[in-house]
């Protein structure tokens, strides 16, 4: 569906009540009305209606027709926020959401814990109740038609969907391209190493930052090795780990300690997602991270934006003595 066709419908009412034509109570144009004034299909405008409803400014009379329920028509955003997990990492991103997009905007927080059955459920029951839907999809694939029935924005957030690119606007981490530039910075600290072990579970973890790493140690001559976890895992000397999973960093520092080897010299260790902790752990471990606050803040700025962008999100690698 065209955005800018159902717009059209919105902005056709609320303009009316700027201009003081619709007041409290009168009725609007009808379906047929609206499309022959726009020569829109029927469903393009039923959207248009279905976001004045969201927003609370007309309501209907079954059998008789939609009226102007609010003059209020401020640009209040009704949010529906949908996070895959909640940590200490999303708690940064929401934060800086919340602070960012404006004290008038209601914000209503899912999550949906990689169940693609929960994704689907929270997503269709919130359909015509918000004005804007930011998603954070994970790895779910084939939601291009569950996505294009919301009735009004929709944003995608952190992973990002080629297939629906130039339909949404969306803020998301480049996870091949920001493992393969960061291990690319961290060149002269990787030197020393022979092998480097990407350690994450398939499931709900992106497999591109593993193809960042094979382009990497193609072309600067490294060993390359995936595998799910540390658990129980011997370390020689001249691996570095790059770990995704908290867990995986404790087993493997509590293995370090087993058979008497220090991180930065006999191995090295960088873990994804930088934390207060991580800054004094083992004297320090070195992190590969995306800036979760700019995500939050990138965001809301899009949330005031016509316009449908793809952007980016900035990474940084914070060397520490584990490497």
């Amino acid at each position: 569906m065209n955005e800018s066709k159902y717009k059209q419908v919105v902005n056709y009412v609320i303009e009316g009540i700027c201009k003081g034509t619709y007041k409290k109570g009168d009725w609007i144009p009808s379906i047929n009305d609206f499309r022959k004034l726009f020569g829109l299909s029927r469903d393009t405008v039923f959207a248009g209606i279905r976001e004045l409803k969201s927003k609370g400014i007309i309501g209907s009379n079954p059998g008789v027709g939609y009226y102007i329920m609010s003059t209020r028509v401020s640009s209040v955003h009704n949010i529906f926020l949908l996070f895959n997990e909640f940590n200490e990492f999303k708690e940064d991103l929401y934060n800086s959401f919340m602070d960012s997009v404006g004290k008038s905007a209601h914000v209503d927080l899912y999550f949906h814990n990689y169940n693609r059955k929960v994704f689907e459920t929270l997503i269709n029951e919130a359909n015509d109740k918000y004005t804007s839907y930011v998603i954070m999809p994970g790895k779910f694939e084939g939601i291009g038609s569950l996505l294009s029935s919301l009735s009004g924005n929709v944003y995608l957030l952190d992973h990002f969907h080629p297939e629906l690119k130039g339909k949404y606007s969306s803020v998301a981490q480049n996870f091949e391209k920001d493992t393969y530039e960061a291990l690319v910075s961290g060149l002269g600290y990787l030197r020393k190493y022979k092998r480097i072990i990407m350690v994450q579970k398939d499931r709900k973890e992106p497999v591109e930052r593993y193809t960042g790493l094979r382009i990497f140690c193609t072309e600067y001559d490294f060993i390359h090795r995936y595998i799910g976890t540390t658990h129980e895992r011997i370390i020689k000397e001249g691996d570095v780990f790059m770990v995704v999973n908290d867990r995986d960093l404790v087993d493997l520092l509590k293995q370090a300690s087993k058979q008497n080897l220090t991180p930065g010299k006999e191995f090295g260790i960088i873990s994804y997602n930088d934390t207060p902790l991580k800054e004094i752990l083992a004297g320090g471990i070195t992190t590969l991270s995306t800036d979760f606050k700019q995500m939050g803040r990138t965001m809301a700025a899009l949330i005031n934006k016509k316009t449908i962008e793809t952007i980016e999100n900035p990474w940084k690698l914070d060397i520490r003595k584990s490497l």
